[in-house]
Parts: C-alpha cells; sequence; structure tokens
C-alpha cells in the first residue's frame, strides 16, 4: 500500500531543513496542527500525518486486528519514516501519539533526531499499589468507555469539551466536538480502548533519544504527576510546564507550542 495516501502525508516548509513530524491524538487528525504549522514552516520541513482511521487517510487499511492496540499505529510512524527517507526526524507526538512515539523511538532509535512527547499519559488509570496516578480509576475509564460505546455522539458532545478545558472559549470545544464526530464510531471505539487501556509506563526506560516531556499548565485528562512520572523514567529528558489550559495547546496556545517545538527541534538538530 502506498504509505503517504494511507496515512495523508503532507510535507511543507523548507525542502532542506530539519524534518519535525507532527501526531495528532485521538479523534483528531492532522487539521489539529494548522495553527501551529505557520510558524515551524520558516525553518523546518514540516511533516503531518492522518493515522488510519482519521482525517483523510485511506480508510479501507484499516482493520480491528492491526490497530486494537498501539502496535499498528507505531508501526505506520515508522513506515511513514521510511517512506520520507528524510534522515532523523523530531517527532511530536500529542496525548496517545506520545506513547506512539515513545514505542516507535524504542524500536528504531535511527529514525528519531528527538521526542516531544505533548501532553502524554503513558497510563490513563491510577495505580494504587505503585502510587502511579494516572488521573482515573479503572471504574472511571469502565465508565467511559462503556458510555462513549453506547452513545459515541453523546460521549463526544459531553468529553470534548472537558479534554479541551478553557470553557470561556466554547469555540474550542466545539471544533474538537466536531473532530471526534467526524470519526467513524466504530473506528474511534477500537482506538479508544487502545488508548485509555494500554499501559506503556514500562517502554519509557527504553527511549535513548533526547526528548522534551511538555505538559499545561491545568489539564483535566492529564494530571501534572504524569509529566513528572515520564520525566523520571525517561533518562535525560527535560520537562516544561506549558501557560496553557486543556489537553490540546496547539489550538488553545499555538504560539507557545509552536515556540516550544521549534526551540527543542533546533536543539537537537543542530
Amino acid at each position: 500500500m502506498d504509505v503517504r495516501a494511507r496515512n495523508h502525508v503532507t510535507v511543507t516548509g523548507r525542502e532542506d531543513g530539519p524534518v519535525v513530524m507532527l501526531a495528532h491524538g485521538f479523534g483528531c487528525d492532522q487539521n489539529m496542527w494548522r495553527l501551529v504549522v505557520p510558524a515551524l514552516e520558516r525553518d523546518f520541513r514540516v511533516v503531518v500525518f492522518d493515522h488510519v482511521g482519521a482525517g483523510r487517510s485511506d480508510a479501507s487499511a484499516w482493520s480491528e486486528g492491526r490497530y486494537a492496540g498501539l502496535d499498528g499505529y507505531t508501526e505506520d510512524v515508522l513506515d511513514i519514516c521510511r517512506e520520507l527517507d528524510a534522515g532523523p526526524v523530531v517527532f511530536v507526538g500529542h496525548s496517545v501519539s506520545a506513547s506512539i512515539g515513545v514505542l516507535a523511538a524504542a524500536r528504531e532509535p535511527g529514525f528519531f533526531a528527538g521526542l516531544m512527547l505533548l501532553t502524554p499519559s503513558p497510563c490513563y488509570i491510577d495505580d494504587p499499589a505503585t502510587g502511579y496516578r494516572g488521573g482515573f480509576s479503572a471504574e472511571d475509564i469502565d465508565e467511559m468507555l462503556e458510555s462513549l460505546e453506547s452513545n459515541y455522539m453523546g460521549w463526544s458532545a459531553t468529553m470534548a469539551p472537558v479534554i479541551m478545558g478553557n470553557s470561556e472559549r466554547p469555540e474550542l470545544g466545539q471544533e474538537l466536538t466536531n473532530s471526534f464526530c467526524r470519526t467513524d464510531p466504530k473506528i474511534a471505539r477500537v482506538f479508544a480502548r487502545a488508548t485509555f487501556l494500554s499501559d506503556n509506563r514500562g517502554d519509557l526506560a527504553a527511549v535513548t533519544v533526547p526528548t522534551l516531556i511538555a505538559q499545561c499548565s491545568n489539564d483535566a485528562i492529564a494530571p501534572p504527576e504524569v509529566g513528572a512520572f515520564v520525566h523520571a523514567r525517561i533518562e535525560g529528558s527535560e520537562l516544561v510546564t506549558l501557560t496553557a489550559t486543556g489537553h490540546c495547546p496547539q489550538l488553545s496556545a499555538p504560539e507557545a507550542t509552536a515556540a516550544t517545538i521549534a526551540s527543542f527541534a533546533a536543539k537537537v538538530t543542530r
């Protein structure tokens, strides 16, 4: 299959610039990066894509067997790196794509100049036995998935504003709601389970490339303890807190997000 068509890969910016690859989270597509891309195109070659089942990806490439977990998405990222053959990339993974980036860099570190993990969560479920706080109890996640599976459109309208935050800017929550509603409910249900039930805490230590963890100052989905946990588990990583509210700073605080990406990318590709 044509990898570029499968994932609707779009490449813009400086042809001779270092490559920055932007990966969207659950229920989104590459359009979520539209406010960040122009600021990056001046200095970088910018790659955006849609995970299979999202946006303008080739939905015929989707199967539950391949995408029931994060491995299929991880292989897609590595396929895109092979297809572009542009040298090591700076991978920016938002939300669940942060875990996908961790898995990809652990398998093929030579493909990556650096990882920026934007509002990451390697495990959403609290683990009282170890003291880990993911932000949700197992019962919370079960209830959320049950709601999503029984009434996806209703779940989207309720949860998107919570995920986005910024209640004083309702247009942001509405945009995320619309994005969720454009996703095939069957695909969304499977991706949601992969997103909210995966536990990638044990994979963090395998990351050997330069890594920046960027969390938001107020995020209902990924509390600050999660960013601190990821930072502690990836040796040599850096942790920054963006002055941003919600789980999607590329929409709520695009200038700060773009500046953080650009600074990190410039640093690791010198």
